[in-house]
C-alpha cells in the first residue's frame, strides 16, 4: 500500500528566479513529490566524480527508496530546493540543495547541496545554500552543518566563503565537518523597546 503524501505548507514565498553569472534565468523552487522523476534524472546526469562527493560512496543512480525520500519532505523538519532550467520546452534540474533537522536537537541540521557539472561557477551553489540559510534561521535553527571530503575543493570553497567552520573528523581523515552558527533573527521593534 503507498502512503499518502499531502503539500499541506508549501513554501510559496522560497520560489525565487536568477539569473546566472552568464546569464541564464534559473527558477529556484522548493521540491514537489512529484519531482522524483526529475531527481533522477538530475542525478544519473552527473558525473560519477559528483556523485561520489555528494553521497561520499560510489553510487550510479538513485535507490527508488532514496528517491521516494528526496521528493518527499515536509518543509520544516526537511526543507529540498532545486534549481531548474527550461530550455526547449524542457524542464531540467541543474542543482539541488536541502537540509535535515536533527532529531535529537531541533536547533541543529546537516545540509548538502550539488550542483551538475556544466553548471559549475554560475553562482546557484552560493544562491541555494543562502536560501538554505535564510529558512533555516526563520526556522529557529541555529547551527548548519555538513560533512565532505577533503578533496572536495568546490564544497570546500563555498563553505569557506559563506563563514563555515572547518573542522577534522577525527575518525575519517578523508572527511571534514562544516559548522556556522546561524545569526538570530533581529526581535520586532515594539519587543526590542520593552527590552530596553
Amino acid at each position: 500500500m503507498t502512503a499518502q503524501y499531502l503539500v499541506s505548507r508549501y513554501p510559496v514565498h522560497l520560489i525565487d528566479v536568477m539569473r546566472a553569472v552568464d546569464g541564464h534565468r534559473i527558477v529556484i523552487r522548493p521540491v514537489l513529490p512529484q519531482d522524483k522523476e526529475l531527481q533522477k534524472e538530475f542525478f544519473r546526469s552527473l558525473s560519477a566524480e559528483s556523485r561520489y562527493r555528494r553521497f561520499m560512496t560510489r553510487l550510479n543512480e538513485l535507490s527508488e527508496a532514496l528517491a521516494e525520500r528526496f521528493a518527499t519532505i515536509d518543509y520544516q523538519s526537511h526543507l529540498a530546493l532545486l534549481a531548474e532550467v527550461f530550455e526547449d520546452g524542457r524542464e531540467t534540474m541543474i542543482g539541488e540543495a536541502r537540509y535535515a533537522v536533527n532529531e535529537q536537537d531541533p536547533q541543529r541540521c546537516e545540509f548538502a547541496i550539488s550542483v551538475a557539472d556544466r553548471w559549475r561557477q554560475c553562482g546557484i551553489a552560493s544562491a541555494l545554500l543562502s536560501r538554505l540559510e535564510h529558512e533555516a534561521t526563520a526556522s529557529g535553527i541555529d547551527l548548519m552543518t555538513a560533512q565532505t571530503l577533503v578533496s572536495n575543493e568546490a564544497m570546500l570553497g563555498l563553505a569557506a566563503r559563506a563563514g563555515y567552520r572547518i573542522r577534522a573528523n577525527r575518525y575519517d581523515h578523508g572527511q571534514v565537518y562544516l559548522e556556522k552558527q546561524l545569526a538570530k533573527p533581529p526581535a520586532p521593534s515594539s519587543i526590542q523597546s520593552l527590552a530596553a
